[in-house]
């Protein structure tokens, strides 16, 4: 049985260890999104609000995502200091489509953006025999890539691109919280 002496130096023990862990995980690479401003490892940006009735969700291979009730989903994905600060927009956006099939390039042109090029793509294609259709921007700065896309089934396409137009304007990198 502990006494009342031991108690308070093992709380604040405990208090003082649960603080550490957690700056030592903070400054680990661990993401923060304040609903406005992401921050992850080595990158920042800023987006537009969500789009009104889009979720939150957590997809493999994005920073941040969002979806809607019906299954379109928008997402940014950003990656520094790997191999894509010297291949061309337009190889960049193919690699995001090697696993798809019956692809067709809609639309593709090379246009400003967050005082950069982007590569901008209207793409349909098939990923394991479901059509599907993409708006894609892909942008190198800072030694990252930064791609943000918006994915529909081609019949529910038109009702979320404009909401994701919006989300693509209020897009901007940031310093991170080193710089």
């Amino acid at each position: 049985m502990r006494s009342g002496r031991h108690d308070a130096p093992l709380s604040r023990c405990g208090i003082l260890l649960v603080s550490a862990l957690a700056l030592l995980i903070a400054g680990c690479g661990a993401s923060a999104f304040d609903g406005s401003v992401y921050h992850g490892e080595g990158f920042a940006f800023r987006v537009a609000p969500a789009p009104e009735g889009w979720q939150r969700v957590e997809i493999s291979h994005a920073a941040l995502a969002y979806r809607d009730a019906e299954g379109g989903t928008i997402a940014v994905d950003t990656r520094c200091h790997e191999d894509g600060g010297d291949v061309p927009l337009a190889s960049l956006t193919q690699h995001l489509f090697l696993g798809f099939t019956d692809r067709e390039i809609l639309e593709q042109t090379v246009v400003p953006f967050d005082g950069r090029e982007a590569m901008h793509t209207l793409l349909q294609a098939r990923l394991d025999g479901v059509p599907k259709k993409f708006d894609v921007w892909v942008m190198k700065k800072d030694d990252c890539v930064h791609d943000l896309y918006y994915i529909a089934a081609p019949a529910h396409f038109d009702r979320g691109v404009a909401a994701f137009e919006r989300f693509v304007q209020g897009f901007a990198t940031v310093p991170t919280h080193a710089d």
